[in-house]
């Protein structure tokens, strides 16, 4: 039977924290678990992102060919997951979204030998909605749900209107959380780069 990876993956900044434990496949690479963190925690993959683990200088996701950094960024799709965490290497960090930086703490809680029967990835618990795209990073979502909450708030309707109704933070509900190819996801995500 194939190996499965266990992660739990904490949103950084928010309080009550925001948090999802999923399983991967241990054949998966960094962009996978990308896609994966991506739809559990409901970001729309709408901005660039990178993974680095704690006590190294390496980052993996999507290079800028234009970037003069010494440390250059690693493409994700070219590297598995399991040679990146091991119980040696269990934490690190992966960013989504360098304008509002948006920091989720990743720690490998181990393998596990998948079932028959079972599917993955897959969510196995979690607590809140995660923030709406593009509202400013941890600071900003706090000051949002104050002012949501706020009916004499003198933006309260644009607020409400650009969130699409009243959002509750507090839900969260993993056996709705569905997965998209990792593969199908590169097709329309990232036209031109080549894999």
């Amino acid at each position: 039977m194939d190996q499965v990876l266990q992660f739990r993956v904490e949103l950084l900044g928010v309080s009550p924290p925001v948090w999802r434990l999923i399983q991967v496949p241990a054949s998966y690479t960094l962009w996978d678990l990308h896609v994966a963190i991506q739809d559990s925690m409901g970001w729309k993959d709408q901005h660039l992102h990178a993974f680095r683990i704690v006590g190294s200088a390496t980052t993996f996701g999507i290079p800028d060919e234009e970037d003069d950094d010494p440390f250059q960024t690693i493409p994700g799709w070219e590297t598995k997951v399991q040679d990146v965490f091991s119980f040696r290497d269990q934490v690190g960090t992966y960013e989504y979204d360098f304008g509002d930086s948006w920091i989720h703490l990743i720690l490998f809680e181990g393998y596990e030998p998948s079932k028959q029967g079972e599917s993955f990835p897959r969510c196995l618990g979690g607590a809140r909605r995660c923030p709406p795209e593009d509202c400013g990073g941890p600071e900003q979502y706090a000051e949002l749900l104050v002012d949501m909450r706020d009916s004499t708030h003198p933006e309260h309707e644009s607020i409400i209107d650009w969130l699409g109704g009243d959002i509750d933070p507090e839900e969260f509900n993993s056996e709705l959380v569905r997965f998209d190819d990792p593969k199908a996801r590169w097709g329309y995500s990232n036209r031109g780069l080549k894999r």
